[in-house]
């Protein structure tokens, strides 16, 4: 019985997590990848103009934005890693329930 509630409160902390990862992955995009592409476009625009804009536009499109996608896309990619290992678990913990519930009716067949 403990086992289960272990298992059950270890599943609500994975879960938390990976909504708290969402909402990062989401802060990230709306904090920083936009803001820089609005940038962007108002330069692009016209609101800037020469080669110090043309650098800007250059190393924000080519170097800031991409790594502000890689960091959604790592976070992604955490949480979907942190959810397959919560369903490796449950699968486990339904194998051995099975396994045991399996022994339990030889064992009653038996006695």
């Amino acid at each position: 019985m403990i086992g289960k509630l272990l298992l059950k409160f270890a599943r609500q902390v994975v879960q938390t997590v990976i909504s708290q990862l969402l909402q990062q992955a989401n802060i990230v995009q709306d904090m920083a990848h936009k803001p820089m592409q609005a940038m962007v476009q108002q330069v692009v625009s016209g609101a800037w103009v020469g080669e110090g804009a043309d650098a800007f536009v250059e190393e924000v499109s080519n170097i800031f934005m991409p790594r502000t996608t890689r960091i959604s896309e790592q976070i992604s990619k955490f949480n979907g890693d942190l959810q397959a290992a919560v369903d490796t678990i449950d699968r486990a913990d339904a194998q051995v329930n099975n396994a045991v519930n399996g022994l339990a009716d030889i064992f009653a067949s038996v006695y």
